[in-house]
């Protein structure tokens, strides 16, 4: 258990730093600004409990808001995220196929499984960060695209990750 904590620590603040040291300064044509952090929330185990996923949603949310200088957009959008994410697995997960203390990992779910998984969650998060940080629906067609090419280039970075760093 300690060490599940400190595994999830040094995760948070790895994903954390990475996302304003590096990836918040990555911008393609303005379109495509990937936001890697969500994988923490993502890789959060099966049974943690949903006010958990609440508060540590929110929490890294607002870590990325404060160092982005933004006002609640992250923080709001993760929280949105951490929201759905049981709703997602069930939604996608057949009963009984989800094991106990069987991690949210590609290796563990398979490439099927965790590619719906990721779109579908880092999906309803850019829609949400982008639309709210919008605040408009002037400019709708472009901030869909903005959403849908960010989920899409943050989902492929997703799926490398899994495969450069969990693999067996």
């Amino acid at each position: 258990m300690i060490r599940d904590l400190l595994k999830y620590t040094i995760m948070l603040v790895v994903l954390v730093l990475l996302q304003v040291l590096l990836l918040n300064n990555i911008q393609f044509s303005g379109y495509i600004n990937p936001y890697m952090y969500v994988l923490f929330i993502l890789l959060l185990p099966f049974e943690t409990p949903r006010y958990l996923l609440l508060l540590l949603g929110f929490f890294l949310g607002l870590l990325v808001d404060i160092f982005s200088n933004t006002p609640g957009f992250h923080a709001s959008a993760t929280t949105f995220l951490a929201f759905l994410r049981p709703y997602t697995i069930s939604l996608i997960s057949p009963r009984d196929t989800i094991e106990v203390n069987t991690p949210p990992r590609l290796k563990f779910m398979g490439i099927g499984w965790f590619l719906r998984y990721t779109l579908i969650l880092v999906l309803a998060h850019h829609l949400f960060l982008f639309f709210v940080e919008a605040f408009t629906f002037n400019g709708f067609i472009h901030t869909l695209i903005r959403s849908l090419l960010s989920a899409a280039f943050t989902s492929i970075l997703i799926i490398i990750s899994q495969f450069l760093i969990f693999k067996e």
